[in-house]
């Protein structure tokens, strides 16, 4: 008996699970805002390139990492030298320590060791020790001098770096900016679904009183044919606004990466307020946007390689120095004796010019990246004109859509004064079906249209706010480098 007793109370659990589980979710505009900007899958992707930049400033900083070299080599010969007439066997072990400054400049540290044992003509030089411990350096004069010229990958990361962030900007604002219309879309089909779902319920009612009358002989048959088929279309109209309604909460579900099956019920409600508008302010808002920084970032790398490249035009002309001293004896340890009683000094001091005949190279990189650097000026040129435009359209798009509101209020009202005219006619026989329906059409699309005008106006304020680049701060949005940093931080 506690068996099918279990089983019974646990089938009538399973309704109520299930509607627990696809319980309503309540969601506010900023809610939806903050759930894109923490879990839209297209903005977590592209905070990733930033972060690559900071891998890849910290890689070009290597340079100067010091390099330690350290070097063994065995070989034996039995074949005399063409040009000393030695042969035999010969050890080394060398060791060395490098660093780059930022002025170009190369300085190297080294200790280098070698064992001759060698049939020579000269017995004397034959199985001997031979070390040496010292500097040099080496440093261009011109061409490649500079920490421009050494820095010159760093920069261009960062600066690539800085123009990523501003391109994630631009991607998180047009995020918001879909948000924000898939959310009030969203509620103006509900909307459109209520006025579908009353228009129906007037239908039926229409055909119920049409069905009385002509059972009472007041009406011929034919009119309950027009009444069932005004029915018909609403059940159609409505059908369609339904799959409309499922199909953007699962627009709204996917940005916002709801992943509960619940249906999305929007609380907020769409500014329909007077928003007064400075053009002139408006429009110099509008020259910091994300994209036109972004832009500005890039002029920076090509005017930067300019730069450079316009330096490399020199000829290269390296100074170098190096000083040591030097060991020779035929047992190691007096070998180290010599070398560390500074009796045998070595150094040297020179010039090195190189300049290919005609530089085709480098007067080409130059005029190439002169090139870069003009149409990327232009390129911003373009863009800040652009956003002017799209600034002016978008406040007209203001003006037209808050007149628009007053507009499709009036059709609303005068719709619904129409619609009643209609069905006082229609008791006293002076309309038909056919007509009232019709007006019934009129009155349905008067109401979307008003639904439609009020949410125009929020899009065209939201349109505004994306083009002038300001959503993102109206909305409480701030991006900083140190987001890329720690993603960049956190891989391991």
């Amino acid at each position: 008996m506690r068996l099918p007793a279990f089983l019974a109370c646990a089938l009538m659990c399973l309704p109520s699970l299930a509607t627990a589980a696809d319980a309503p979710i309540t969601l506010s505009l900023n809610e939806a805002i903050r759930m894109a900007v923490e879990k839209n899958l297209d903005v977590r992707a592209e905070l990733y390139n930033p972060a690559q930049f900071e891998a890849d400033i910290n890689r070009n900083k290597a340079i100067y990492d010091p390099l330690l070299t350290l070097q063994t080599n065995y070989s034996d010969s039995t074949v005399p030298s063409t040009t000393t007439g030695n042969y035999g066997r010969m050890f080394q072990a060398n060791a060395s320590l490098g660093q780059l400054f930022w002025t170009g400049a190369t300085a190297t540290a080294g200790f280098n060791n070698a064992f001759n044992s060698i049939n020579a003509i000269d017995y004397s030089l034959s199985n001997y020790w031979e070390s040496s411990l010292g500097v040099t350096i080496s440093q261009p004069l011109l061409k490649n001098f500079g920490r421009e010229n050494t820095d010159i990958n760093i920069n261009i990361s960062r600066f690539s770096k800085f123009a990523s962030l501003e391109h994630f900007n631009t991607l998180l604002l047009n995020t918001v900016t879909q948000v924000r219309n898939e959310y009030f879309k969203l509620y103006s089909l509900r909307e459109q679904l209520r006025v579908a779902k009353n228009s129906l319920e007037l239908a039926r009612k229409i055909l119920s009183d049409t069905k009385a009358q002509v059972a009472a002989g007041v009406l011929p048959a034919m009119e309950i044919i027009n009444a069932e088929f005004g029915v018909y279309s609403r059940e159609k109209d409505l059908i369609d606004t339904e799959k409309a309604v499922s199909d953007e909460v699962d627009v709204l579900r996917l940005l916002l990466q709801i992943k509960e099956k619940g249906d999305i019920v929007t609380v907020d409600l769409p500014r329909h307020d007077p928003y007064v508008v400075n053009e002139d302010s408006e429009l110099k808002r509008a020259m910091d946007r994300p994209d036109i920084k972004e832009q500005r970032r890039n002029l920076d790398i090509a005017e930067l390689q300019t730069r450079v490249f316009n330096a490399r035009l020199q000829p290269d002309l390296s100074f170098s120095a190096s000083a040591s001293l030097v060991g020779l004896d035929h047992t190691y340890p007096r070998n180290m004796e010599t070398l560390t009683s500074v009796d045998n000094p070595a150094w040297s001091l020179g010039l090195t010019l190189t300049y290919p005949l005609g530089n085709n190279a480098a007067e080409n990189d130059y005029r190439k990246s002169r090139l870069k650097t003009e149409q990327t000026a232009v390129q911003i040129r373009s863009l800040e004109e652009s956003a002017a435009n799209d600034v002016k359209s978008a406040i007209r798009g203001i003006i037209s859509s808050y007149k628009q509101i007053a507009v499709s209020e009036r059709g609303r009202a005068y719709a619904e004064e129409r619609l009643k005219a209609y069905l006082r006619k229609k008791d006293v026989g002076l309309a038909t079906n056919k007509d009232v329906l019709d007006v019934v059409n009129d009155l349905v699309a008067a109401k979307n249209n008003q639904i439609t005008a009020v949410v125009n106006y929020d899009n065209a304020i939201t349109r505004l706010w994306q083009v002038t680049g300001e959503l993102l701060e109206r909305q409480g949005i701030r991006v900083v480098e140190g987001d890329a940093d720690k993603l960049y931080k956190n891989i391991r």
